[in-house]
């Protein structure tokens, strides 16, 4: 395991409304999915029982598979514009 660069800078926490959105940008595809592919079975369900199947199979997909991917684009993202920024010298 490396440490990473002295010199590389601090990505905050996403604030809660990037958090609210980043959640949504999961949940909302990983639903849509799994009532395409099990939505005649669903169907036979009542409410209560469907609620609790979908989050059992889309919580687990959303914090373990999707949310940690997230995280890493959008300090990809930030890091890259903060180093594109105009007037800033690189670190040596």
């Amino acid at each position: 395991m490396t440490n990473p660069p002295e010199h590389s800078p601090q990505i905050p926490p996403p604030s809660k409304h990037q958090l609210a959105l980043m959640i949504w940008l999961c949940v909302f595809p990983t639903l849509t999915a799994i009532n395409l592919a099990f939505g005649d079975w669903l169907r036979t369900l009542s409410p209560v029982t469907r609620t609790f199947v979908l989050a059992t199979i889309a919580v687990p997909i959303v914090i373990y598979g999707l949310m940690p991917h997230l995280h890493r684009l959008r300090s990809r993202l930030l890091a890259s514009s903060r180093a594109n920024r105009p007037g800033r010298e690189p670190r040596s």
